[in-house]
């Protein structure tokens, strides 16, 4: 890995900032550099809401993601938005619930029941962020099981390890699926 431009989409709510948070905290403990943004809508809770996180081994000269190499959509509009800017190279992850456009150009695209297995598997559905950053690590590579756990622990509340921590294996295991 040289160079990753990672885009996380979805509604206000489900995390995407603080999932993009956690994975540069995991790049930075890993000594990778980063650089993070996040925009959403004034709805805030509810409206479409995305963030970004570049990770890389070499100096980031712009920090701003221009050309994503890996899409995270969690709502249908996400995906239907992003996922129709996404070039061929682009690995896409989308929660099993959503449609896949036949327009997307992507060569590489994911379904796994993110959403599902934060509410069944792990019984609390404000995990999902949780379950898809050990997806996303799962697949890209970026850093340590051990790195990710480390920053997971330095972001969530006091008094929510385990189930955090039950959400990260939950979305290791998802991850082993592709």
């Amino acid at each position: 890995m040289s160079k990753m431009e990672i885009r996380l989409a979805g509604s206000g709510g489900q995390g995407v900032i603080l999932a993009t948070i956690i994975l540069a905290e995991a790049a930075i403990i890993a000594g990778k550099n980063t650089a993070q943004s996040q925009s959403y809508g004034p709805e805030a809770r509810g409206g479409m809401c995305k963030a970004e996180v570049i990770v890389s081994d070499e100096q980031i000269g712009f920090t701003k993601v221009t050309h994503p190499t890996f899409l995270l959509a969690l709502t249908q509009a996400s995906l239907n938005k992003y996922g129709a800017e996404a070039g061929e190279d682009c690995v896409i992850l989308a929660d099993s619930t959503l449609a896949v456009p036949e327009t997307i150009k992507a060569k590489r695209v994911y379904s796994l029941p993110i959403l599902d297995t934060a509410k069944t598997e792990v019984g609390k559905a404000f995990t999902a962020n949780i379950v898809a950053v050990a997806a996303i690590n799962g697949i890209l590579k970026l850093v340590s099981n051990d790195d990710l756990e480390a920053a997971v622990l330095r972001q969530i509340p006091k008094g929510t390890e385990e189930i955090n921590r039950k959400a990260l294996h939950a979305g290791q295991k998802l991850a082993e699926n592709i």
